[in-house]
């Protein structure tokens, strides 16, 4: 059996952009992610009655852990990266209300609180570990 090879017009070094819409829709869905887990959390905390108070709310429950815990996974393929991340949002999630719970000490500001700041920490504790890389290969 014979391969044929197909030859781009294209010379080395330049690469022209996909044309047509939804080439670059990541950062914009990614900042409406974030606008829309920040406000279940603000809806949450301010105790709000509105009807979108609760999905909105688990919607951040299960986002901003999860982009952190990704945002450490940086070696893994897509996939496996998204899988690992909200398996490990749900996790925490338990662990931050069976913590709660066995305590006496369950709010549902409290919780929301634990997890902001647990994956306030990871992410922290990412952007830490990269900038040490970066000053290390630039200094070497």
């Amino acid at each position: 059996m014979q391969t044929i090879r197909i030859k781009t017009a294209s010379t080395p070094g330049t690469q022209r952009a996909r044309p047509g819409p939804g080439r670059d829709l990541s950062p914009l869905l990614a900042g409406a992610a974030t606008a829309v887990a920040g406000i279940g959390a603000l809806l949450a905390l301010t105790g709000s009655g509105s009807s979108l108070r609760g999905p909105l709310t688990l919607f951040f429950l299960l986002t901003a852990p999860a982009a952190a815990i990704a945002a450490a996974l940086r070696g893994l393929d897509p996939f496996g990266r998204v899988l690992v991340s909200v398996a490990g949002a749900v996790v925490l999630d338990m662990l931050v209300a069976q913590g709660m719970l066995a305590v006496h000490r369950w709010s549902v500001s409290g919780g929301l609180l634990a997890v902001t700041a647990f994956s306030s920490l990871v992410l922290l504790l990412v952007l830490v570990r990269r900038r040490g890389r970066t000053a290390r290969r630039q200094g070497s």
